[in-house]
């Protein structure tokens, strides 16, 4: 710090979960906080449709006036929030927002969950939860990674390679003899380190998964007393995926089939292990299904902590829970893995999922009229103009809604088509806690931040946003513990509210100063408690259905699906080191190294159509069209088109893919291809042609 001004960001090499170690984009905070396009005050969108400051607490008044004419028309379901991946990193934002939501008796949440990974939250509705939760990642023998990049995502589910100094920890599990199998169509960061890399044809992990896992039944791999006593439905899902033979999978997924059986056998022999996921299955065809299949390959070799066992992040930031070592039914769990609750779409038939409304279907339930048709939205921490798929759609209907409020630090996509933009606070200017992350460290690790920096009052975090709106409409908001009935500044005050009974209390995180690993939380496996008969459920409705229909879709001979109308290439989306999803496409550093997001694609591919690296292409696709950079890459497989979402600018100007990139969600749909379980649609695995731009 200089003069009250950031001048540089480093890690802390005594922190005992990151040892020091930052990403590429947290060292760029002092230009975020202080660069030029930061947002300093509120902006109202004016008459002649410019925008013009206005003071923070006109603007709010003037907001709550609004909103409140729209909730008296129109009824509550047309008032809307849509919460991005920024959003989560601020812990009060999310449960303030929702609480807003419950208070004028909305259901219209929405966020970047349901375009995302929510098929993970679905696989535990419909099997239930191992209540002392499965083998940690450094605690395993065996790591099965299927379309997840944590060397450059710095996330992954639990039990998977832990985001926080990536490198180390895959290190550090490799050398002390753990194998790794990854599963992806390009020869990423993580596969290149992996014993076993299975370089998947784009869009086929079920098939891959239902192989693995009938190897695994049919050798007598699988942990028979542990499946004995604790699943159900195990011969049916043995017979559902009794056809994926090697040689079927094979000729699918165009991986070998000694490879299939090999990574099978690794996988089941362990001892310890987990299969984990990222993206990459949960974008493409059949997310539902492939993450069912990634749990199922955990339950039927024991994946699981047993008794007396020590859970290795038994969380310091969330309640202290009992964690008996035995299956959970969903009903007993939060919401969020609650399905068939009744709400539901307006569109597509579609349910509420994870405990939100499915993201794929914002659009229309703003563009379709009739009872309950949104007509204002608040969008916090996210930049949905440029994440949701059919960016075309989603923009018209954005500039369609009677009212768009965003609060954000500059002037996204989504925050150009607004009616007012809200200042919001830089993490450096707020408190916050290690919330989001508490389910991720592998140690009853937490930290509590204070602001680094002295904010203006035109400038505030998100909640009190949301809360400055709640007062003025006489709303109080109801948090886990107590209402909220004030939007003063005590962001503290917030957090006890929305942590009561956290297994470690705020002040004690708050107390330490640092990152700490609180060494005197010591959680282990409890026995099962008496009296509740459940059992993990492996064949759930629909799901050997399904295993029967995604077998009855393509067998060797046939056509792959997109061949016939000339589109010979498979889109995939994939992660960048300077940018998360649309944040930092304007920092310096990162603006450099990586101005664009390049279509990277096989050399010998670019060579058939008469391109190479350096040469703009169009990529096609049913929905629409996009000029992209080329880039050649021999860690791509021949026929995949690989490229980095969230890029470019809004529909209708003039993109340059040289610098500013290309959106690839002008070629994705929001209606077709829709699983009925999630309402995600498909991102990746997209069938595209490819040719030079003359």
């Amino acid at each position: 710090m200089e003069d009250g001004r950031v001048v540089g960001v480093r890690g802390d090499p005594s922190d005992p979960m990151t040892g020091g170690y930052t990403c590429m984009k947290g060292r760029q905070m002092a230009e975020q906080v202080h660069g030029a396009e930061r947002l300093w005050r509120p902006l109202r969108r004016n008459a002649s449709g410019e925008f013009e400051p206005v003071a923070a607490e006109a603007a709010l008044d003037e907001i709550a006036e609004r909103l409140q004419a729209i909730l008296d028309q129109y009824g509550p379901r047309s008032i809307a929030v849509y919460c991005g991946t920024c959003a989560y990193f601020n812990s009060a934002t999310v449960p303030v927002a929702r609480a807003w939501l419950e208070a004028i008796g909305s259901p219209s949440f929405y966020s970047s969950l349901t375009i995302d990974q929510s098929a993970k939250v679905v696989a535990v509705g419909r099997i239930g939860m191992w209540g002392a939760g499965t083998h940690s990642f450094k605690s395993s023998d065996v790591a099965l990674i299927v379309g997840n990049n944590p060397l450059v995502s710095h996330l992954a589910p639990p039990s998977g390679l832990p985001g926080f100094n990536p490198s180390k920890n895959l290190s550090d599990f490799l050398r002390r003899g753990g194998k790794l199998i990854c599963v992806d169509p390009r020869r990423s960061e993580l596969a290149r380190r992996a014993h076993l890399h299975l370089q998947i044809r784009p869009g086929e992990d079920a098939a891959l998964l239902a192989g693995m896992l009938r190897v695994i039944l049919d050798e007598g791999l699988h942990d028979r007393a542990f499946c004995d006593e604790h699943v159900a439905g195990l011969d049916d899902l043995r017979a559902a995926v009794a056809d994926y033979t090697p040689e079927y999978v094979a000729a699918r997924s165009e991986v070998d089939a000694e490879q299939i059986v090999e990574a099978a056998r690794l996988f089941a022999r362990g001892p310890r292990g987990c299969a984990t996921s990222g993206t990459g299955p949960d974008m493409g065809p059949h997310p539902a299904l492939s993450e069912h299949l990634i749990s199922a390959l955990n339950i039927v070799c024991g994946r699981v902590n047993r008794p007396g066992e020590r859970i290795d992040n038994p969380g310091v930031l969330g309640p202290a829970v009992p964690r008996p070592a035995q299956a959970i039914p969903a009903a007993m769990l939060p919401p969020m893995f609650h399905l068939g609750t009744g709400v539901r779409a307006r569109v597509r038939d579609l349910e509420r999922v994870c405990d939100e409304m499915p993201t794929s279907t914002l659009a229309d339930e703003i563009l379709t009229p009739g009872e309950g048709q949104i007509r204002a939205l608040v969008c916090l921490g996210g930049n949905p103009a440029a994440s949701v798929p059919n960016q075309e759609k989603i923009c018209r209907a954005f500039e369609s809604l009677d009212l768009l409020v965003c609060a954000e630090l500059r002037m996204t996509e989504t925050a150009r088509l607004a009616d007012f933009v809200l200042a919001a606070r830089h993490p450096l200017e707020r408190a916050d806690a290690t919330v989001f992350s508490d389910m991720f460290f592998e140690a009853p690790y937490a930290h509590y931040t204070e602001p680094v920096l002295a904010a203006d009052d035109q400038v505030r975090d998100d909640w009190q946003w949301i809360a400055g709106i709640a007062r003025r409409q006489g709303r109080t908001l109801g948090l886990p513990g107590g209402s909220l009935d004030s939007d003063s500044d005590d962001k503290f005050a917030v957090l006890e509210k929305i942590l009561p009974g956290s297994r470690v209390p705020l002040a004690e995180v708050r107390a330490a100063g640092r990152g700490r690993v609180f060494e005197d939380v010591e959680v282990l496996a409890d026995p099962p408690v008496e009296g509740l008969d459940f059992r993990l459920e492996l064949a759930p409705a629909g799901i050997c259905d399904e295993l029967r229909e995604l077998r009855s879709e393509w067998a060797p001979g046939d056509p792959r699906p997109g061949s016939p109308g000339g589109f010979d290439h498979l889109l995939i989306c994939r992660r960048m080191n300077e940018v998360l999803n649309s944040v930092g496409r304007d920092f310096p550093l990162s603006r450099e190294k990586a101005p664009t997001n390049p279509a990277y694609m096989h050399p010998d591919d670019l060579a058939a159509i008469g391109a190479a690296g350096g040469d703009l292409v169009e990529i096609q696709s049913e929905v629409g069209s996009i000029v992209a950079l080329a880039a050649a890459s021999d860690e791509v497989r021949p026929g995949v088109v690989s490229m980095a979402h969230a890029w470019g600018g809004l529909p209708g100007e003039i993109d340059d893919p040289r610098a500013g990139g290309a959106n690839t969600n002008r070629l994705t749909a929001d209606d077709r291809e829709v699983d009925p379980v999630t309402g995600m649609v498909r991102q990746t695995a997209i069938p595209v042609r490819v040719r030079p731009v003359a």
